[in-house]
């Protein structure tokens, strides 16, 4: 997989229910690849994993969830269903991290991470973001992806060569510290 394809403020979609399917997808396919990947690799592309959640829940978090909360009936009790998933996940994340990936329990955590957020993903794409798409208009949608993606951008997945050093260490560290510093520049960047 290409370092492009890994940086979500670069993808083509400008309804925001399409970019986050898209980026389920993009998740899908790294938690393929760090299950492909040889032992002495599996730690970059975990890594890589770990910096795309972070970003992507991070941003539905921000943007999407307390949107969800005004526009959909029960969106208190929808976004509150989905913030319980995405904390059983986190918790596993940080585990994993602690671990490294050359944990003996690695894959099989792994295995159990991947089921968590692909039913998570599931559930968002269900309750969520179909029924978003159903309350709100393409203008309402374009105007949230390119929240999303504004917010992406100034938390890259990949530190880029000639950043700031504040952009380089964003996300380094623990997955917990990574959506922390993602909040915060997506607070500072939305104004909240």
């Amino acid at each position: 997989m290409t370092q492009h394809s890994t940086r979500p403020e670069t993808m083509k979609e400008t309804d925001v229910i399409d970019l986050l399917l898209a980026q389920h997808a993009m998740i899908r396919d790294l938690f393929d690849e760090v299950e492909q990947a040889p032992a002495g690799e599996r730690g970059e592309a975990f890594t890589r994993l770990v910096r795309l959640l972070a970003v992507h829940e991070t941003a539905e978090e921000e943007i999407i969830h307390p949107y969800a909360r005004r526009a959909l009936d029960g969106g208190d009790g929808v976004v509150d269903d989905r913030l319980e998933e995405e904390r059983e996940a986190k918790e596993l994340l940080q585990h994993m991290d602690q671990a490294g990936p050359d944990d003996p329990d690695f894959m099989a955590n792994l295995a159990v991470l991947r089921a968590a957020v692909m039913a998570h993903a599931r559930s968002e794409e269900r309750y969520e973001f179909t029924r978003l798409r159903a309350k709100t208009s393409a203008a309402e949608r374009r105007a949230m992806a390119a929240g999303v993606k504004a917010a992406e951008a100034m938390a890259p997945t990949h530190p880029h060569p000639g950043t700031e050093s504040a952009t380089k260490n964003l996300l380094v560290g623990t997955p917990v510290a990574m959506m922390d510093r993602v909040r915060d520049v997506i607070r500072k960047a939305t104004g909240h």
